[in-house]
């Protein structure tokens, strides 16, 4: 951690996963001062030591500025991390979460805000959750009508309108990826993962998963052509890996356009938002893109805009101390 010359900060976000930790240093205006990432992510903590680790994380700052306010967001507020903070329910506008929040103190006297995640109980068989995304979605902005895509081991497609949160789906896309790579036959059929992208590849499977046939709806089947194709002689092992990406995240647009997440309109073809920061934005633009569908980014720094968001609309306000 570094002092930024003439930076004044006002809170320190935490970003806190199930294997990593994230920390921000950010001003007043939203600016980024200096960060930390480390793996030291909530499934890594043993006997509940979750504020000493906090503690440790963001000593060199408080040393440098001062008792500085925290805002906690991901999976640390969940049953199995730090404090479990109860959902708040759809439709949620920013001020909802921040009735929600859940204040805590650090042994440095730093105050930490630790904010809720949300839950769609309109879902079957049982209702949804989100923890961490929905900053994202905050901070991607509410004033418009329109469906947005937080790709990750379980994307979320949420609507947005009314300058509320109106509802979500989950698709286990990413985990399911994972799985496939690296226990599966894909696995054996593609050896170490090495190289770059191969977008022809993703391309063809996005494109098969896309296809309205019933073929394309039996993706138990689909994901086999993975190995058939090699056997062919119409694929090289090295575009399994890709060839598999394109077919999940193809066939989870095809899904969630089934679902009703898609607006179909007959001039422009829709319009979606994408927002995330874990490597996979590109992947969904692309598959968006080849289905005519405009696409509105959202920032990279999305997840603390948002939670600034959220607590400035919470009544007790927690400011510098230093």
């Amino acid at each position: 951690m570094t002092k930024p010359q003439n930076f004044h900060p006002s809170h320190i976000v935490v970003d806190w996963g199930t294997t990593s930790l994230r920390a921000f240093l950010i001003s007043p205006d939203g600016t980024i001062g200096d960060r930390m990432e480390s793996e030291r992510g909530i499934q890594f903590i043993a006997d509940d030591a979750y504020e000493a680790e906090l503690t440790t994380a963001i000593s060199g700052w408080i040393d440098t500025y001062g008792i500085l306010p925290i805002l906690a967001l991901g999976m640390v507020t969940s049953r199995n991390g730090w404090v479990e903070v109860p959902y708040v329910s759809c439709p949620a506008t920013p001020a909802d979460l921040a009735k929600g929040i859940v204040s805590r103190h650090l042994t440095n006297g730093c105050p930490v805000l630790l904010l809720p995640g949300i839950t769609d109980p309109a879902r079957t068989p049982f209702p949804d959750v989100m923890r961490g995304e929905e900053t994202q979605i905050v901070g991607f902005g509410l004033d418009k009508d329109i469906c947005v895509v937080l790709p990750g081991t379980h994307s979320k497609w949420a609507r947005i309108g009314d300058g509320r949160i109106q509802g979500f789906q989950t698709f286990v896309t990413g985990e399911i990826f994972a799985l496939l790579s690296k226990h599966s036959f894909i696995a054996k059929a593609a050896g170490d993962e090495t190289g770059a992208m191969d977008w022809a590849a993703f391309d063809r499977g996005a494109e098969q998963a896309g296809r309205a046939l019933p073929e394309t709806d039996a993706l138990l089947s689909l994901l086999f052509s993975a190995r058939t194709g090699i056997l062919a002689g119409q694929m090289a092992a090295t575009e399994t890996r890709d060839y598999i990406s394109g077919l999940l995240i193809g066939h989870e647009f095809r899904q969630a356009d089934l679902c009703g997440w898609i607006d179909r309109q007959a001039e422009i073809g829709g319009e979606i938002g994408i927002v995330g920061n874990d490597g996979l934005n590109d992947r969904y633009e692309r598959v968006a893109r080849s289905l005519n569908l405009t696409v509105r980014k959202g920032r990279e720094e999305a997840a603390i805009d948002g939670a600034l968001a959220i607590a400035s609309h919470r009544k007790s306000k927690i400011t510098h101390a230093a």
